[in-house]
Parts: C-alpha cells; sequence; structure tokens
C-alpha cells in the first residue's frame, strides 16, 4: 500500500473537510450548469447539509423539467473522474488497494462510511445523503461516485448492486477494471 495513504491523517479539521467540500460544490454547479452556492460563512456540518440539499434540489429541477439526465449524469461523471484523476496523480495512487483507501478517506469526509478492498468489492454501511436522497435522486448524483472511481483507480467502472435508498440495509458496489485488449 502506497505508504502517504497509510500516513494519511484519520480525521481532518473541520476547515480541511469544508476545503475538500467547497471543491465538489464548485464541479457539481458546474455540471447542473448553475451557480455555485455561496458557503463561505457556514460551518463545515452547515455546508454538507447545504450540499445535499443543492445536489437533490437541481437534481429534482432537472427530472422535473424533463433534461436530458444522461447528459448531466455525464458531467457530473466527468468532472469527478477529473478529480479523481487529479488525486490519483498527487498522491501516487497505482493500484486498487489505493483507490480503495482514498475512497475511503474521501468519503469519510462526507459522513459516508465506506469500506473497500483490494478486489475492488465495496460496503456502505451508513450514508449522511440517505435521509435526504430518493432512491431516484441518488441514481443521478451516484455519477459523482462513479466518476471519482474511475479518476482513483486510472478507469476503472464502478456499479451498484444495492443502494440503501432502495430501502437496503447498506449500499454495496464494485469497482471493476478495464482488461487491457492484447
Amino acid at each position: 500500500m502506497n505508504l502517504f495513504l497509510k500516513l494519511f491523517p484519520r480525521c481532518l479539521p473541520s476547515f480541511a473537510k469544508k476545503k475538500k467540500l467547497e471543491e465538489l460544490f464548485c464541479l457539481a454547479a458546474d455540471a447542473f450548469q448553475t451557480e455555485t452556492p455561496e458557503t463561505q460563512e457556514l460551518s463545515y456540518a452547515e455546508a454538507l447539509e447545504k450540499f445535499a440539499v443543492f445536489t437533490r434540489d437541481e437534481a429534482e429541477k432537472s427530472i422535473h423539467a424533463g433534461d436530458d439526465l444522461a447528459a448531466l449524469k455525464k458531467r457530473l461523471y466527468t468532472n469527478a473522474r477529473d478529480l479523481g484523476d487529479k488525486l490519483r496523480k498527487r498522491y501516487r495512487i497505482n493500484s486498487l488497494s489505493d483507490a480503495m483507501a482514498m475512497s475511503r478517506f474521501l468519503y469519510r469526509i462526507l459522513g459516508i462510511d465506506f469500506r473497500g478492498n483490494k478486489q475492488g468489492e465495496a460496503t456502505i454501511r451508513r450514508c449522511f445523503f440517505s435521509h435526504i436522497y430518493s432512491s431516484q435522486i441518488c441514481e443521478v448524483i451516484s455519477a459523482l461516485d462513479e466518476g471519482l472511481a474511475a479518476g482513483l483507480s486510472a478507469g476503472g467502472r464502478l456499479t451498484f448492486d444495492q443502494r440503501i435508498t432502495e430501502g437496503n440495509t447498506c449500499c454495496r458496489a464494485r469497482v471493476c477494471l478495464e482488461e487491457s485488449a492484447e
């Protein structure tokens, strides 16, 4: 495992978590093609709640307006993939195990209990967003998760088998690396 990830702090201070959250706000607002909400005066906890409500409301607007959800999901995916690529390069993530460790760290910032293994299997037993998102909203916003996983794993594909928002006790997902064609 990447030494840096082993030494990564288990708990970030609120100001550092808020900085990462603000980055996520920007990429989500860009994907929704709207202005980034102001969060400067908010605490980290207030900003996290605002992010959840913002993404839920924007996704609901898109659904009710009959917008092209495939295009929206592609923008969410692409923006998150770019973030994942940047993090992979910055922190020298070179294996699926490292990608899963970084995912655990990042999801902790968002109030998500992410547990992943070196085979790419992931379980989420607790998710901050599950009480705010419907299953339909979660399915749309999960494009962020898919993009982040692709960036962190250099092209892996994240698929969900089940979600808390569908009435399950946990989310189950898997990151599969593409086999290279020879």
